[in-house]
């Protein structure tokens, strides 16, 4: 349809050019009288044609009144020759001329009508064909929409039994609607503070998932089993090991599970969507991508079913030890965070072993998983759902709470030597670090800011060479009772850049100080020694309750200076 639009326009375009021409022609065959093609006066003749010719052969000549010009000045030329000239003659000359002026006119009309008619002409073809190209784009989206809708819906849901199934989890509203088999569990009696995850599958070699049980209870004292619950999903779909996990739980965690901190469920296969055929990212083999998409459905269920059971929820592997007073230590943390965004914490830095979530981010993260099931695999995803929420970087603290003990995988029975070198077995060395504010006049460099230091995250404070009398100064929120204080400087690769000279004091009575708040009244703790300070028992030696602790630079230095970690113990 476009290229016979375009057909016309050129045809009507050479149609208006060619009409032109033919009047131009009979206008120079009615100019051939015998006055200048008889036999008269030869220069006379040259004369005139030469003129008369030059109206239509000077390209120049573009106007109808510059051809009026010129045929008047031709007519003077013509009348003032030597040849006798009739009354007749010089009525039809007269004649010839006013006809000519008015063919001139219908010309000029013409060609303004034509460039008039042409500009709007093609005005409305482009804008017919850009929203002919708009309607062709729309149609081939929509249908390419269409075929991919087709293809998912041909690839998810060719097993009847799966589609109320998905109807049910496309509600990103709320909890998905799946029915549970509680294994062995009472009622839970109040929300918690932690709840712990676990999904274990039958393995070709060993089981470590009794073990990994025992070790959350062992290592948690009588006050924190209080405040957790440990939620435990047995996802594979063999009944057989399932009644036999369920039987070995029971029997050596019954006090547990009577006490409600213990809860065994099981989701059931027809809640899964399909595991076979699925798409082969990172050229997985099909095995490999059935197993980590399972996977992922299996913590997605989990994760729905934690929801609202405490108020924060950390996910484990079947076959992790914790360390000692690990809930103190993550409650510590949250408190050192509070009012600061995030959405995960991570105790370990290996797979999604330790990573600690909001609860009420949980229905997100399981449709998350849900929704990516069969992309990669499900620490992958993990980190994705973490930026989507606007957490850029990872927040990792030391030392890990979490280590893998396992020796085979749950895959295939392969071996799985993976350790967490950041593993303490005892983990009440975490400070408390309770909230302040952080000052220092020092030259910070780039975004390695002073609040760095201070956290239990893996960072640091980093500025340019100090000067004499500068300071790094943290005051509290509330004054503190403080039991041990330790600073660190420099990092394993940058261990020139500690701070050589320095001390540590102690102050109280909070001032405003060129527009930033400081005590007015200090006292010296000690000087650092190899880039490090470390004092114990400081509530006995400072009569006070401590609002402010300064770093004080005692000497210029060369070198950059970097504050690793600020560590304070509280009573």
């Amino acid at each position: 349809m476009v290229s016979v639009l375009i057909c016309l326009t050129v045809f009507s375009c050479r149609l208006l050019s060619f009409l032109k021409t033919i009047l131009i022609t009979l206008f120079q065959a009615s100019y051939k009288s015998p006055v200048l093609s008889g036999t008269g006066d030869q220069p006379n003749q040259l004369y005139a044609q030469s003129r008369f010719g030059s109206v239509f052969s000077n390209k120049s000549c573009r106007n109808g009144i510059a051809r009026l010009k010129l045929y008047s000045s031709l007519c003077v030329n013509i009348f003032s020759a030597r040849q006798i000239m009739t009354a007749s003659f010089l009525r039809r000359e007269c004649l010839k001329f006013h006809q000519m002026k008015h063919i001139f006119e219908i010309l000029d009309k013409m060609r303004c009508l034509r460039k008039r008619s042409t500009v709007s002409f093609l005005g409305v073809l482009v804008v017919f064909l850009l929203f002919m190209n708009l309607y062709i784009e729309d149609s081939y989206v929509l249908e390419g929409d269409k075929q991919l809708i087709r293809e998912t819906s041909t690839h998810q849901l060719n097993s009847e039994r799966y589609v109320h199934t998905f109807k049910d989890l496309s509600n990103f509203s709320g909890a998905i609607n799946v029915t549970y088999r509680y294994l062995a569990s009472t009622p839970l009696q109040r929300k918690r503070f932690l709840t712990i995850g676990l999904s274990s599958v039958k393995r070709k070699k060993g089981n470590y998932l009794l073990e990994t049980i025992k070790s959350i209870f062992e290592q948690s004292s009588y006050e924190e089993l209080k405040e957790i619950s440990v939620v435990v999903h047995l996802a594979d779909f063999n009944s057989s090991w399932r009644e036999a996990m369920v039987q070995d739980i029971t029997q050596k965690f019954a006090h547990h599970i009577i006490a409600g901190r213990l809860i065994v469920i099981h989701a059931p296969e027809e809640y899964y969507p399909i595991l076979d055929g699925l798409k082969r990212n990172y050229n997985d083999p099909e095995d490999r991508v059935r197993f980590r998409s399972k996977q992922n459905v299996d913590y997605a269920f989990l994760l729905n079913f934690c929801a609202n059971t405490s108020d924060y929820y950390v996910m484990l592997e079947d076959d992790v030890r914790c360390s000692k007073n690990f809930l103190t230590a993550i409650k510590k943390v949250i408190t050192s965070l509070e009012g600061t965004y995030w959405v995960t914490l991570e105790f370990s830095k290996l797979g999604y072993i330790g990573k600690l979530y909001h609860s009420h981010d949980l229905p997100r993260l399981a449709h998350f998983l849900l929704m990516f099931y069969q992309e990669m695999p499900c620490d992958w995803l993990l980190t994705h759902f973490r930026g989507l929420l606007a957490q850029k970087n990872v927040i990792r603290f030391k030392p890990s709470l979490f280590q893998h003990m396992g020796y085979y995988s749950s895959y295939k029975g392969t071996e799985n030597k993976l350790k967490d070198d950041d593993f303490e077995e005892e983990s009440s060395d975490i400070p408390d670090n309770p909230p302040a504010s952080l000052y220092t006049n020092m030259n910070v460099f780039e975004n390695y800011e002073a609040s760095k230091a201070y956290s239990n995250v893996d960072e640091y404070f980093w500025g340019k060479p100090p000067s004499i009398g500068d300071v790094f100064v943290i005051v509290f929120e509330n004054p503190t009772v403080i039991k041990k204080i330790k600073v660190n400087t420099g990092t394993e690769d940058r261990q020139n850049d500690i701070l050589h000279h320095g001390v540590v004091d102690v102050g109280k009575n909070v001032i405003l100080f060129k527009q930033s708040r400081q005590c007015d009244t200090y006292i010296r703790l000690g000087e650092f020694k190899n880039g490090n300070f470390e004092m114990s028992d400081v509530n006995q030696k400072i009569p006070f309750d401590i609002q402010c602790m300064r770093i004080y630079v005692t000497k210029t230095q060369k070198e950059w200076l970097i504050i690793r970690s600020i560590s304070i113990w509280t009573s």
